[in-house]
């Protein structure tokens, strides 16, 4: 069996990040290891993996799912965090034994040590229970790493927590003075990422109830809550500063977002803006993003992470004021209701087939016959002319601006 250090080399790539692990939590991981004669694991609160031990047991019965797949996807289930939080680990001060579940998928029994500072839990070390498993002197040992683990993390958590402030004040400062101002903050905070290649990207909705840390979502430099952002897009989205290597390989930033996506559950998209150095356009590209997003909720088409540069008539329509609030235009406010959803859809597909009746029919799977008549009554509806250049211009954006 080939270490799981190897494998995870193997599976996010030579010289990657590998999900943020740092010297320091590694080092301490390794640490706890040594004492108790077990590879151990160590997670953040929310169950993403932060570093682990090299397990090099030829043993295949000493590896079991969940453990394997939250070295190899950097996050459990939430159906196996709310199993291992049944037993009381979120409260516990100290090691938790856990018996071993076949039917959910762990084999081994487990220990779990609660990470905590100042009374609140930050995250945990995981290891296999072995018979005969840790003395009680050895366990003690660990916890006291344990307590410089929750000193690092609550460091960075704070650290995290002034990043989000400053980014999320960047992408909604007005402009002159108060931009100037919280631009400074960011790129003081930043370093030196701060003028290198970025995308901005937005998820929404967000329903989560804070920030969650960039720890585990590779090339993610500062994450930021925001509320009401993007003009209908929700109450409140996350917004990602991504960074990039090169404009023409936006894969990180892809990537980055779809982790982040399907952390904020069913039904949220994604939209990610053009690549740009510096942070003095920060809100074009914010502006960017949520517009790819909202489009990626319109239109299944261009899935659930969409960038800008794809979206087509959704970068002038997301642009326009009160997109999604504003009534219909009066002449295609009759079509646009339930009544007439069908000719609705006949219309927009005619349009984007730039007006042509056999690919439309084709599209539709009707009769061309059944076509004209369509055409027709979208013409009696609506009193347009679809013969006139200008005409199917307005229905068109109206049909297209009614998904928003």
């Amino acid at each position: 069996m080939a270490a799981i250090s190897d494998i995870c080399m193997k599976r996010y790539g030579e010289g990657c990040d590998n999900g943020g692990v740092t010297g320091d939590y590694q080092e301490l991981v390794d640490e706890i290891s040594a004492l108790l004669g077990a590879p151990a694991t160590l997670e953040n609160r929310d169950f993403g993996l932060v570093a682990f031990g090299a397990h090099d047991s030829d043993d295949d019965t000493a590896m079991d799912p969940v453990r394997t797949r939250s070295i190899l996807t950097r996050r459990s289930t939430p159906a196996v965090r709310a199993w291992f939080e049944g037993f009381g680990i979120t409260r516990a001060t100290g090691p938790v034994r856990i018996p071993a579940a076949p039917e959910a998928g762990v084999f081994r029994d487990r220990v779990c040590l609660p990470v905590r500072h100042r009374g609140v839990v930050l995250g945990y070390v995981w290891l296999l229970d072995t018979d005969p498993g840790p003395t009680e002197e050895q366990l003690a040992g660990a916890m006291e790493v344990t307590a410089r683990i929750g000193a690092l993390l609550s460091d960075e958590a704070r650290a995290g927590a002034d990043l989000s402030r400053e980014f999320g004040a960047v992408l909604t400062a007005g402009p002159g003075r108060q931009h100037d101002t919280a631009v400074a903050a960011l790129r003081e905070a930043l370093g030196q990422d701060a003028e290198g290649l970025h995308a901005v990207a937005c998820v929404t909705p967000w329903g989560a109830d804070d920030t969650p840390s960039v720890r585990g979502v590779a090339s993610v430099a500062a994450l930021a809550t925001i509320t009401g952002a993007g003009g209908g897009v929700g109450p409140v989205s996350l917004a990602a500063l991504i960074r990039l290597r090169s404009a023409d390989r936006l894969d990180p930033a892809t990537s980055a977002a779809e982790r982040l996506r399907t952390g904020a559950g069913p039904g949220a998209t994604a939209g990610i803006a053009a690549p740009r150095r510096g942070l003095d356009t920060l809100p074009a590209s914010w502006r960017e993003a949520t517009a790819a997003a909202r489009a990626a909720r319109a239109e299944t088409r261009f899935g659930p992470v969409a960038r800008w540069s794809a979206i087509g008539p959704y970068r002038l329509l997301t642009a326009l004021p009160g997109t999604g609030t504003d009534p219909a235009d009066p002449a295609v406010a009759a079509l646009l209701t339930p009544l007439h959803k069908e000719l609705a859809h006949t219309a927009e597909v005619f349009l984007d087939c730039a007006g042509q009746a056999s690919r439309t029919a084709a599209e539709l799977g009707i009769h061309r016959q059944t076509l004209y008549y369509r055409l027709s009554r979208i013409e009696q509806i609506t009193g347009l002319d679809l013969g006139e250049g200008e005409d199917r211009l307005l229905l068109h954006m109206a049909v297209k601006r009614a998904r928003l």
